[in-house]
Formats: structure tokens, C-alpha cells, sequence
């Protein structure tokens, strides 16, 4: 330490921490990332020097990541299009092809090997291993008396089983999961990682959910960062959605994050993985920086309804 001034900085951290130690050692975390952070190597290490913390401390964390960016990028280089429509993928034959590389493959090794770097023992997994994700191919969707949408490729998760993930845990490990599955007959399908991370932290009865993405939190005007919601429950986030004021990416988002509320989970955090140690000042602090999502806020104590607070401190 250079100075006293640093040193009672670092004791004063550890003070305020260790309460919230306290509170979630032994409990699980789900964490999913978006694929775009491993893109870069350091942004990939900050991240995961973060999840490192929270292993370290006893906390057991799932971790899903996407791969959306490096599908598409991969997929442009082929000369392959991409389309989206209400912010989810859809996955031909080639694009399915595409993802099954960048998902299992690139992204998923990536982040297994900057985890033996820094000493996390994780494991790598899909939805396909041990039958973890059960799923089925997306029928085709009405939209609107328009025709019939056929997202491909896509699956919709009929089950989770998690004693896999749960033997993983208590034999000391991180789970890294890929969102991949496959349906009954052995067909591969590509399912949204916010929802394979909502359905994961259902089935484990997860402490939090926490989903790191590009945006700051849930904003209430997409076009203005600075609407960021601090906290916010199911029938307000319905709301949004049904005003429009939800959008892309954080449409799929919306759905995870009620379908993981509606099965048991108390609190799902959006966070951005812009926010330098977003996820430590989200764990373990009360203020946090990105917007928390309950059932009802009433139930919220009045610590976490304060100015800009949204954690759960002790």
C-alpha cells in the first residue's frame, strides 16, 4: 500500500462487504453475459475477475453467455443474413451451422481458459449435455394477421434439470453453460440466453439472476440514457413493454426476467458490463448501478426503496 489513505480505503471496503458475504455465501448466482463482451480479451478478464470474486467468497455462480455479436459477425463474413424479429434470432439451417461454432466452440473455450488463468475451476456445458435443457422446435408464430413467422432453428425450453448444474456446484465448480439444446429426436437448436439463464435460475432456486448487457439497466425511454429505472416490479415492466417503450434485445430481456420472477426467483438485476466492476457494485453494495426487477415493489424493505438504492443490504 502506498499511503494510510489507501490502506483504510481497502479495510473500509472490506468492512462494508462483509456483510453482504455474509448473507449470500452458499447461495447461487446465475449470471449471463452478453457474447459481445469475449470478443475482447480484456474486457473478457475484467468481467471475470469479477465472477472470480464472487466464487472466492463462497457464493455459487452459474454463468450463461450469448454470442449474438459473434454470430452475426461470423455469419456476415459468409455471406450469410441475419435476421431478427422482436429482437430474437432466426436460425436457418447455416445460421444454426454458425452458432453452434461461435456458442460451444469459441465463446465457451474462451472464457473456460481466461477462467484457468485466474484459478475459477469451471466447466463448460450446453443445454444438449446430460440432457440439462429439455426443448422443442419453435412452431411457426402468428404476428399481427401477418403470415406465420418461422424462427428456424429455435427452441423453447419444455425443462431444466438441475441436478446437473447442482452437482457441478457442490463439487466446487462454475458452471459455464451455452445456450444451445436439441429436441428428443437429437436436432440441435439455438435458444435466447436470457431465457436458457431465467429457466436455469428458476430450477436452481437462485439467490439472483443477474443479466449484463450492453445498456445501462432498463431504461424508460429507450432513446434516453438517462431514464435508467433503479427498481422497478412484473406489472411495471409489463407496462413498458406495452407501451413500446421497451425495444430489440431488451424485449426478450422483459420476458426472461417475468418468466424467472413468476418461478421463484426474488431478485433479477440488469446491469451493464460497461460499468466498470458493475457486478461487485451490484453484489455488494446497496446503491448498485443498473435497475432491479421484483414481484412487488411494496415488498421492497426501505433500504432498497431509498434514493438510488436497489441492493439488498443487511
Amino acid at each position: 500500500m502506498s499511503n494510510k489513505n489507501d490502506r483504510a480505503i481497502v479495510v473500509s471496503a472490506l468492512k462494508h462487504a462483509a456483510p453482504y458475504i455474509r448473507l449470500f455465501k452458499g447461495k447461487i448466482f446465475v449470471i449471463k453475459v452478453g457474447g459481445e463482451v469475449f470478443s475482447d480479451a480484456d474486457k473478457t478478464r475484467a468481467l471475470m475477475e469479477q465472477v472470480g470474486i464472487l466464487y472466492q467468497v463462497g457464493i455459487k455462480v452459474v454463468l450463461v453467455h450469448g454470442g449474438g455479436a459473434q454470430s452475426t459477425e461470423l455469419a456476415t463474413a459468409l455471406g450469410l443474413e441475419t435476421t431478427f424479429v422482436d429482437g430474437r434470432r432466426v436460425t436457418d439451417g447455416d445460421s444454426l451451422i454458425v452458432a453452434t461454432m461461435v456458442l460451444n466452440g469459441q465463446i465457451n473455450t474462451r472464457i473456460l481458459a481466461c477462467c484457468r488463468d485466474l484459478q475459477i475451476p469451471a466447466i463448460g456445458i450446453s443445454g444438449i449435455d446430460g440432457g440439462l435443457i429439455r426443448a422443442h422446435k419453435r412452431p411457426p408464430v402468428e404476428c399481427d394477421g401477418k403470415a406465420p413467422i418461422d424462427y428456424g432453428f429455435v427452441g423453447d425450453i419444455d425443462s431444466v434439470d438441475p441436478d446437473i448444474l447442482s452437482k457441478q456446484l457442490d463439487n466446487g465448480l462454475m458452471p459455464v453453460v451455452s445456450p444451445l439444446s436439441c429436441d428428443e429426436s437429437g436436432t440441435i437448436l439455438n435458444i435466447n440466453a436470457d431465457t436458457v439463464a431465467a429457466a436455469i435460475a428458476a430450477a436452481l432456486n437462485a439467490e439472483k439472476l443477474l443479466l449484463a448487457t450492453g445498456a445501462a439497466g432498463i431504461l424508460e425511454d429507450a432513446h434516453d440514457p438517462g431514464s435508467l429505472i433503479s427498481y422497478i416490479d412484473r406489472s411495471a415492466l409489463a407496462e413498458l413493454r406495452e407501451s413500446g417503450s421497451l425495444t430489440d434485445g431488451m424485449l426478450p430481456k422483459a420476458a426472461a426476467i417475468d418468466a424467472a420472477i413468476a418461478n421463484g426467483v426474488q431478485r433479477v438485476h440488469v446491469i451493464s458490463y460497461k460499468v466498470p466492476d458493475s457486478i461487485l457494485l451490484e453484489v455488494f453494495t446497496n446503491e448498485g448501478t443498473g435497475t432491479l426487477v421484483v414481484d412487488d415493489i411494496a415488498a421492497l424493505t426501505p433500504a432498497e426503496q431509498g434514493p438510488g438504492k436497489k441492493g439488498d443490504g443487511p
